[in-house]
């Protein structure tokens, strides 16, 4: 089949690499145009566009997706399928302009987690397992009629970067097995189950300050879905402090003050939360380097006692 291949992160590689080393013929890799970034505000290509132009895959670019012109260019390619993975939403002109329509690859067990952060939420809400699915794309986001779903187990250690990794590579095995099946028509289609929707939104800037109130637990979930990126929010001794690797200890006492440092131990923080307490083994101050516990204690006077900032 000819393949339009649509992305935008690192996450998206490894599909995109299967792909070109498929039995499928890739006539075009679609993706954002460049953007101004870091502190020489250099033009930077996306990673899948970046990755395209070093394998000198046919790169198409565009900010409006409804550009006339975009379209048209789509449109001679004569595509047989549009894959997406972590792009856009997409018109429906788009979506229906493939003799076979268009597919998508969502890191969930669809309709688990629709929307744009299904790994984060997984693990900020301590799931034990996740999965992949793939789907035909129509006009509503994540809601298509599914063509293959696997489980996927979320390990102790896991945080965000771990996670998403080990979608990313499994991932584009599904979607060549995905793809194959398309090409052969030998897949039966499955209907999403209503009753189990669940949203996955954005994460914003307001989702990453800690709430001490909370419990150590969800902290810990919390701290895990956000790392390494954007990393959750604290302030101590009047110092913006990114935390990382947390470790929940539960605890049956009712006089914890929340947000106290209760131990400063040789490799890790015990810190006062609404139920139980938290341990955290990494650290990164506001313009300084992500450390451990142990070199941050080195640079840095911090007792027992000492209070994160608490918000009312």
């Amino acid at each position: 089949m000819r393949i339009i291949f649509m992305g935008n992160p690192n996450f998206a590689i490894p599909c995109l690499k299967q792909i070109m080393e498929s039995e499928h013929e890739l006539v075009a890799v679609v993706s954002n145009p460049e953007k101004r970034m870091g502190r020489g505000k250099q033009l930077s290509h996306t990673p899948v566009g970046k990755f395209a132009v070093e394998n000198e895959l046919p790169l198409v670019q565009a900010e409006s997706l409804t550009d006339p012109t975009f379209i048209e260019r789509l449109k001679s390619y004569n595509a047989d399928l549009n894959i997406l993975v972590a792009y856009r939403i997409l018109p429906q002109v788009l979506i229906d302009l493939p003799t076979k329509g268009s597919i998508n690859l969502h890191a969930s067990l669809l309709p688990k987690y629709r929307g744009a952060a299904p790994i984060q939420w997984a693990l900020m809400n301590g799931d034990k397992a996740t999965g992949l699915s793939t789907f035909f794309l129509e006009k509503s986001v994540d809601t298509g009629k599914m063509i293959h779903q696997i489980s996927i187990p979320i390990l102790e250690d896991d945080d965000y970067a771990s996670l998403s990794e080990r979608l990313s590579q499994e991932g584009a095995k599904l979607l060549v097995k995905t793809v194959d099946a398309i090409a052969t028509g030998e897949f039966q289609e499955m209907n999403q189950n209503e009753k189990q929707i669940s949203r996955a939104p954005k994460i914003s800037k307001e989702m990453t300050q800690i709430n001490w109130g909370d419990s150590g637990e969800k902290i810990a979930n919390w701290i895990r879905g956000l790392s390494p990126k954007p990393g959750m929010q604290a302030r101590l001794n009047e110092k913006g402090i990114r935390l990382f690797k947390g470790k929940y200890e539960e605890s049956i006492s009712e006089k914890i003050q929340v947000g106290e440092i209760y131990d400063v131990e040789a490799t890790s923080l015990k810190i006062g939360t609404g139920k139980g307490y938290l341990h955290v083994s990494e650290v990164q101050l506001e313009g300084k380097r992500r450390m451990t516990v142990k070199d941050f204690l080195l640079g840095n006077d911090i007792h027992p006692g000492d209070t994160f900032e608490v918000n009312p």
